[in-house]
């Protein structure tokens, strides 16, 4: 029982209706991208929230409490689904290759991974909804009686309204932002996400950042749910007021909407042609594993630069890229130094790879190496957002983490500390920004890449680790937004999908995807493309402040908990 003691059975109904938003939410995200479900999923956690009378709570410990709980339901039922992709994961460990059942050990230890993340991530729902019950609880009597908010001026059921909304939103994207910031952070499928079908209420993030974008859906539908509570209310009284409030929101509405217009229609400055080839292989990771194909991984990626970079292509590459960990051996491994010359000697061309970089008595970095001519002209990215349970084990130092996961991960990678660029010596002055594995999914680490300088994003990516699940579309639609945050186009070269190129606004332009003819991205091939990249890009302002506005809304929530509280402690002092 989640409320023992009030056995109200609207509170079952409160539980259905927390449910009922967290899994409408996810139908708004890959594979269903069913964008409007963006500005309607809250409606009925939001009446599960603000229709309890305040009468019914001892205290407002009460009433938080009963907050959190609502919102931890809509988190648990919302990412249960959003990351059932997760449970690959533990599979892939056990050598699958396809959805063939592993064992009931392995199935379940998959299960657990997905539960567990979703209980922990729920956590900040659960945050918002106890912030939502306690302070943002829109005070307009549907009977027109006076109220604290609402003291039946001309414009008071507005303000009461505005106040009402932009604490719901702000809160919102302050829970969401801790969500990608604490314990490394898994910021993944926030509600910006959401909006990236249509690009032009997209491009404010070079402002706000894809945290910030999610403020316009929860503010727009908090205003729409105190608009019915006005509608009732003049419908009661007779009496009519300005919905000021209403035109607040369809004017922040048409001012996203005039910004994201321009910057799609605005001429670019002049630019420099990048020729890139990107490489997939489809390599399973079993078959990685399993060290007797290591020869035909290096003939696979050998072959195919050969075919589609050799000296009697059209338009030679300036760059072939390769995926996350594509070389089967350490990158200073003299066995493959051969190999690797003699791909740098079919054209003139620079070669960027993933790569691990293992040298004895020093700490074991993943990372990129940037090639050109030959093997010793390199440039090394060690990755600096590692993936806790994937490249290093968190805690492991205590006795039953190690017991328990030690052989799963029985080594962890160390973070690098470099945010400097990679440099091409051709084109000359253009710089690559290395982002590894699920490093495209965290502006805040990208954007302390941006220089005053030619630059690509490339993401050298391996999500072979979820086999053919909605993984890999999930982790495109969240690294998208780096392109627009930033201003930088990127290639995105995947050891088994997606792998392709996307601009400046987010769009992955005509034939920028690698794919068969039905679609299925899950194949060996090449993808040659021309990246158009500005001489003088700008910086944007997210790049140079971050999630300034994510912070700020953090300490609107902060202040208005502390406001709240020193309120009620008076109004209790005057009681007694």
């Amino acid at each position: 029982m989640l409320w023992k003691h009030r056995p109200d059975p609207l509170n079952y109904i409160r539980i259905l209706l927390a449910i009922v938003s967290g899994v409408a939410l996810t139908f708004a995200f890959p594979r269903w991208n069913i964008g409007i479900i963006v500005w309607l999923w809250i409606l009925p956690l939001l009446y599960a929230l603000w229709s309890v009378d305040v009468s019914e709570f001892k205290n407002s410990r009460s009433k938080s409490w009963f907050g959190f709980k609502l919102g931890y339901v809509a988190g648990l039922s919302f990412f249960i689904i959003n990351l059932f992709w997760l449970r690959h994961s533990s599979r892939v460990i056990s050598g699958a290759v396809d959805n063939t059942w592993m064992g009931l050990g392995t199935e379940l230890t998959g299960m657990v991974a997905v539960l567990a993340m979703s209980a922990y991530l729920a956590l900040y729902w659960g945050l918002w909804g106890a912030f939502t019950a306690m302070i943002c609880k829109p005070r307009i009597s549907v009977d027109g009686k006076p109220m604290t908010g609402d003291t039946g001026a001309l414009f008071s059921a507005s303000m009461e309204s505005l106040r009402s909304a932009s604490l719901t939103a702000a809160a919102w994207v302050a829970c969401e932002w801790l969500r990608g910031t604490v314990l490394t952070g898994f910021g993944w499928n926030g509600l910006g996400v959401a909006l990236r079908p249509s690009l032009v209420l997209i491009q404010s993030a070079d402002m706000v950042g894809v945290t910030g974008l999610s403020f316009l859906p929860v503010f727009v539908a908090c205003i729409g749910y105190c608009t019915v509570l006005r509608f009732r209310q003049e419908v009661r009284t007779s009496r009519v007021r300005p919905h000021f409030d209403f035109f607040v929101a369809v004017a922040l509405l048409l001012l996203n909407f005039g910004y994201g217009a321009w910057q799609l229609v605005r001429v670019r400055d002049a630019s420099i042609p990048l020729q890139v080839l990107l490489v997939q292989t489809n390599v399973s990771q079993a078959m990685k594993w399993s060290g007797e194909h290591t020869e035909k991984i290096y003939r696979g990626y050998g072959d195919l630069t050969q075919l589609f970079g050799g000296k009697m292509m059209e338009h030679a590459p300036d760059i072939v890229i390769w995926p996350e960990s594509a070389l089967p051996l350490p990158f200073h491994d003299p066995n493959h130094i051969p190999f690797l010359n003699e791909i740098l000697s079919i054209n003139d061309f620079s070669l960027l790879t993933g790569v691990d970089i293992l040298i004895p008595n020093d700490p074991s970095y993943t990372g990129v190496a940037l090639m050109r001519g030959n093997f010793e002209n390199h440039q090394l990215y060690r990755k600096a957002h590692l993936v806790p349970f994937g490249e290093f084990l968190p805690l492991r130092y205590i006795w039953p983490v190690e017991k328990i996961l030690g052989g799963m991960i029985p080594g962890d990678f160390a973070a690098g500390d470099s945010t400097e660029p990679l440099l091409l010596e051709k084109p000359e002055g253009v710089q690559i920004i290395p982002l590894v594995c699920f490093e495209d999914t965290i502006g805040r680490h990208a954007r302390k890449f941006v220089r005053e300088a030619p630059q690509i994003l490339v993401n050298c990516t391996n999500d072979g680790w979820f086999l053919h699940s909605n993984e890999n579309e999930v982790h495109l639609a969240n690294a998208i937004f780096r392109c627009v945050e930033l201003r930088r186009p990127m290639a995105r070269v995947c050891n088994t999908g997606v792998t392709c190129v996307v601009d400046v606004m987010g769009r992955i332009p005509k034939g920028g995807t690698l794919q068969d003819s039905k679609g299925n991205v899950f194949i060996k091939g090449c993808l040659p493309k021309e990246i158009r990249l500005d001489k003088a890009p700008q910086i944007t302002f997210y790049a140079r402040y971050g999630d300034v506005f994510s912070m700020v809304m953090l300490g609107v929530s902060v202040a208005a908990i502390l406001l709240y509280s020193v309120k009620h402690r008076k109004k209790t002092v005057n009681q007694i």
